[in-house]
């Protein structure tokens, strides 16, 4: 039988990018939960072999306004204190830090761009070091502290916990390794209008950025996901 990796995905063009292909390589059926669409609750939180929560253009701490967001952070309850293989972006790390008892608090400015981030020695020994000296996909205006037991994996001069991890199955990452931005950038683009031009960023800049390292990108990405699922204790 096939492998699950099931993904939380909050809006469709925030998917898993470059991670998909990677999956299916390695043996997993990959399912999405479209959040407004499939009920949570019908997701088992222990039995799926992989979990990814994905990005979103909201942020934790608008619980009232987003209930979901309380229903993800019941779910996660349940798979992180099992320590089963879970894997949060942007939105999704912040998910994971917080249901960890971390606060998440708006950062010094927003970080939307493309820039490397800059790795610890635990990030240059994990399945982030190939990264190292790439730009990656920042699109974020919230932060996380580290939850307790957690190491730093990455930071930037913005926003000092970009990346981290809590053993071999937990691991948060605050931008976006996964964007494929060569094939796919463009839904990014029009998805986030409203706070592109609310930010004064020029989309030409952010086209010509994907288009330069893109390709760079998304071997890196799929190393990262390679590495991540051969050091996972299932």
């Amino acid at each position: 039988m096939l492998k699950t990796a099931v993904a939380i995905r909050h809006v469709r063009f925030e998917d898993l990018g470059t991670f998909e292909s990677v999956l299916i390589n390695e043996g997993y059926k990959v399912h999405y939960y479209d959040v407004g669409v499939h009920d949570l609750w019908t997701l088992d939180p222990i039995k799926t072999e992989l979990l990814f929560i994905l990005g979103a253009p909201v942020g934790v701490n608008e619980i009232e306004a987003y209930p979901f967001l309380a229903d993800e952070i019941q779910l996660l309850k349940t798979r992180l204190a099992a320590r089963r293989p879970t894997f949060g972006v942007c939105l999704g790390a912040q998910l994971i830090a917080a249901t960890l008892g971390a606060k998440i608090c708006p950062s010094a400015e927003k970080e939307i761009g493309f820039s490397p981030v800059i790795l610890t020695n635990e990030g240059c020994n994990g399945p982030l070091k190939h990264l190292l000296g790439v730009p990656v996909l920042h699109w974020h205006g919230d932060t996380f502290d580290l939850p307790d037991q957690a190491r730093r994996l990455a930071s930037t001069s913005v926003c000092p916990n970009q990346a981290f991890d809590i053993g071999p199955n937990i691991l948060g990452i605050q931008f976006h390794p996964e964007a494929d931005v060569l094939n796919c950038f463009e839904r990014w683009l029009i998805g986030h209008a409203l706070e592109l031009a609310a930010s004064n960023l020029d989309t030409r800049t952010l086209r010509a950025d994907a288009l330069r390292g893109g390709s760079l990108l998304k071997e890196a990405s799929s190393r990262l996901i390679k590495d991540w699922i051969k050091g996972l204790m299932l």
